[in-house]
C-alpha cells in the first residue's frame, strides 16, 4: 500500500513522503479498513520531529484519527462486517491507505456524515469532551476558557460548553478566527496578538474570574491561568505548546482551592480509550447527528501533499481541521 513515511524525522514538513510500505494485517479482534480519510493534529507535528514516538505495538505511521470502509474482519470482531462505514481513534497509521483498527475503537458512521466530516471527529472531540465534561466537570451557567478557540480541540470545546449551557470565553489569534467562534457559540473572544487574556477576565468578569480553563500552552500561559480562574476553579491541561516546566506559587493553588488536571489521548490503555469512545457516542454523537454540533474542516489535501499540511498548520492558518484525502491520493477531492 502507499503511505506517508518519515525519512528522516526532522523539524521541517520535507522529511514526509509517500512511499510503498507493507500492508497491515488485522489481528483477531481487529478490522482491515481502507481509509477514505484522516485528519492533521500536533501530535503528528511532534512524531514526525521525534519528540513523540508511537507507542508499543502501534503503527509507527502517522495519524491518529481516520474514516473508512471495513474490508476484512478478524474472527473475533462482532458486529461489525466488510463493507462497514467505520470511524474512530488508532493509535497510528492514518496517513495510509489500508489500516487497522481494535473492533472496540470502530464506530459505524452516520449516515448524516461524509467520510471527511468523519475523520475530523475523533481526536478533537474525545479530547474536548474529557477536558470539558468528564475533568472540568463544567455545568450549565459557568464560564469556561478555552485557549486556541480556532483549533481543531478548541472548536469542539466550544460547541460541548455550549450544549452544556456554559458562558464561553475564548481565545484565538486573529479578528477573523475570534469572529468564526462567535458564529459557533463563543460569547466572550480575546484576540491575544492583541489583549491579555488575564486583564480581559479581570475587567468583564465580575472580578469572579472563570471556573474552567482549557489550556494547550502549558508554561507560558501557567500563571495568568491560574490568575484568571475563580475559586474552586479547574485548570485542564491539554498541550504543552509554550513548554512544559513552569515556576508557580503554590499558595495560590491553595488559597483559590483549586483543581488542576492533565489528559493525553494517544498513551492510554485500550480499555480507556474505549470507554471515552463509548461515552462520545452516548453524549455527543446523538448532537452531531441532529446538527446541533458539526466538526469544522478547514481544508483538504491529497495523502501525497502531506508535507505541504504539515506545513499550512505549523503557520497557524487554520480554522478548524485539516484532512488527508486516502482516496484521491495526488489530487484534492471534490467530495
Amino acid at each position: 500500500m502507499k503511505a506517508i513515511v518519515v525519512d528522516p524525522p526532522g523539524r521541517t514538513a520535507d522529511s514526509l513522503r509517500l512511499d510503498e510500505v507493507p500492508d497491515p494485517r488485522p489481528s483477531d479482534e481487529e478490522v482491515l479498513i481502507r481509509i477514505h480519510a484522516t485528519a492533521l493534529n500536533r501530535a503528528d507535528i511532534m512524531q514526525r520531529i521525534g519528540n513523540y514516538p508511537a507507542q508499543h505495538g502501534a503503527s509507527d505511521i502517522l495519524g491518529l484519527e481516520l474514516a473508512g470502509e471495513v474490508i476484512e474482519a478478524g474472527s473475533r470482531v462482532r458486529g461489525l462486517s466488510v463493507g462497514d462505514r467505520v470511524y474512530g481513534l488508532s493509535g497510528g497509521g492514518g496517513y495510509a491507505e489500508l489500516a487497522t483498527l481494535h473492533e472496540s475503537l470502530a464506530m459505524p458512521i452516520p449516515d448524516q456524515l461524509t467520510y471527511h466530516e468523519a475523520a475530523s471527529i475523533p481526536e478533537v472531540f474525545f479530547t474536548a469532551n474529557t477536558a470539558v465534561r468528564t475533568l472540568g466537570q463544567t455545568l450549565p451557567g459557568e464560564r469556561i476558557l478555552i485557549h486556541a478557540g480556532g483549533s481543531g480541540v478548541g472548536i469542539a470545546a466550544i460547541q460541548i460548553a455550549r450544549l452544556i449551557g456554559a458562558e464561553v470565553w475564548i481565545t484565538a489569534g486573529s479578528e477573523e478566527k475570534c469572529e468564526r467562534a462567535r458564529e459557533l457559540g463563543a460569547d466572550v473572544t480575546i484576540n491575544y496578538r492583541e489583549q491579555d487574556f488575564a486583564d480581559v477576565i479581570s475587567e468583564q468578569a465580575d472580578g469572579q474570574g472563570v471556573d474552567v480553563i482549557l489550556d494547550v500552552i502549558g508554561r507560558d500561559y501557567w500563571d495568568t491561568n491560574l490568575k484568571s480562574l475563580a475559586t474552586a476553579g479547574r485548570l485542564v491541561l491539554v498541550g504543552l505548546m509554550g513548554g512544559a516546566r513552569a515556576e508557580t506559587n503554590l499558595g495560590v493553588i491553595l488559597q483559590k482551592r483549586l483543581r488542576i488536571f492533565g489528559t493525553v489521548m494517544r498513551s492510554r490503555p485500550l480499555i480507556d480509550r474505549a470507554g471515552i469512545t463509548r461515552d462520545y457516542q452516548l453524549h455527543l454523537e446523538p448532537a452531531i447527528i441532529s446538527g446541533e454540533m458539526k466538526p469544522i474542516i478547514d481544508s483538504v489535501f491529497p495523502l501525497s501533499k502531506a508535507a505541504a499540511a504539515h506545513q499550512y498548520m505549523a503557520e497557524n492558518r487554520n480554522f478548524g481541521k485539516i484532512l488527508l484525502d486516502c482516496i484521491d491520493i495526488d489530487e484534492l477531492s471534490e467530495r
